[in-house]
């Protein structure tokens, strides 16, 4: 069988390991003669899972007593509505540097006053905004970490007067974070943490509690937390993925060890880009994402893209076509991207590079 790289930016590349545990899962969960996803979610197999991949997120991303990991579903995209239906009481500051940061915008702008503090709209979000100043006098200021459409991502915590709230889904668990920082971080699992069909919460337990209105229970972080993340039947087997997910992370050395694996990565896929007189990247270089490499085909190359991307997909890189807003190219080389994968990636494009020369 031909070898393939993922590039996909979600649902992604994900450990063999975690995939083969799944698997095996599957058929027989624990020793228990049930499968994972016929198991009780009440039954004590499933509950150490639950405490296990819990533990896991706490001792890898070194998050203190203050906060709480929660399990919820509906994605990043129903969190954009409980963020604000949980924390927006008079007015809410959002950091739009991109479809997504814009997309949690609007819904807040669906609840009460909410507007962006800093945008990158004038040039296509290919940068982070710098030099704002965050607001004293809003809720809460929202950032989205990392911007898997342009390649953009913010490389620092920020200090904030208000609570500060982070859409992480693309890069969580890629690099150390002070989540002290944070009154609530959040995120789809599709990239780093597992598969689609469940979302993750970091929340300040602290931070809750401050808006006036009424909260439909299943958009309120409280029920979770006082029914840890079981309040109804939890998304089992995307959790068992995750759990073993985390636990190949923590194998191989946890978020320290694969943040350096991540910088090595992308590090060689830029200096190809650079270096390569196809192609030139899209990102302001000071804010490339570590997750999203976004290129396009250089000027006077440009007739040269469709024939890049049958080139490409016959050497086995899959899911690097740019996202249909922008186009160009995208390689997604999160956690479980193998650095063999980007290397292929850099050699096809040296062959590209020399069939046109």
């Amino acid at each position: 069988m031909k070898k393939v790289h993922n590039f996909f930016a979600g649902p992604c590349v994900l450990p063999g390991q975690a995939i083969d545990k799944a698997i095996e899962a599957l058929k027989d969960f624990r020793g228990t003669g049930v499968p994972v996803v016929s198991i009780s979610h009440r039954s004590k197999e499933w509950m150490q899972v639950m405490d296990e991949c819990r533990a896991l997120w706490k001792e890898l991303l070194h998050i203190p007593d203050t906060h709480e990991v929660l399990f919820m579903g509906g994605g990043a995209s129903l969190q954009f509505l409980c963020v604000a239906m949980n924390f927006l009481e008079k007015k809410a500051g959002y950091l739009e540097t991109g479809v997504w940061a814009k997309k949690a915008l609007k819904e807040a702008k669906g609840i009460g006053e909410a507007y962006a503090v800093a945008s990158s709209a004038d040039t296509t979000f290919n940068y982070i905004p710098k030099g704002f100043e965050i607001p004293s006098d809003i809720d809460y200021f929202h950032i989205t970490s990392n911007n898997t459409i342009y390649g953009t991502q913010i490389k620092e915590d920020y200090d904030s007067p208000v609570p500060l709230i982070a859409d992480m889904s693309s890069d969580i668990m890629s690099r150390p974070r002070d989540i002290s920082k944070y009154a609530l971080i959040y995120g789809g699992a599709q990239k780093n943490v597992g598969p689609a069909g469940v979302a993750f919460a970091i929340i300040r337990k602290d931070a809750l509690g401050k808006v006036s209105r009424y909260i439909p229970t299943m958009l309120n972080y409280q029920t979770y937390i006082d029914g840890g993340s079981m309040f109804n039947t939890p998304p089992v087997y995307a959790i068992y993925i995750m759990y073993e997910t985390l636990s190949w992370l923590k194998s191989i050395g946890g978020v320290e060890a694969i943040y350096k694996i991540n910088r090595q990565k992308a590090d060689l896929l830029y200096a190809e880009i650079d270096r390569n007189p196809l192609f030139v990247g899209t990102a302001a270089k000071e804010d490339r994402s570590d997750m999203n490499v976004c290129f396009v085909m250089a000027p006077g190359y440009e007739a040269l893209q469709d024939e890049f991307l049958e080139f490409a997909k016959g050497q086995g890189m899959l899911g690097i076509k740019g996202h249909r807003s922008v186009g160009g190219f995208r390689a997604s080389i999160y956690n479980a991207c193998p650095v063999e994968s980007v290397e292929a990636l850099v050699k096809c494009m040296q062959d590209f590079e020399s069939m046109k020369k």
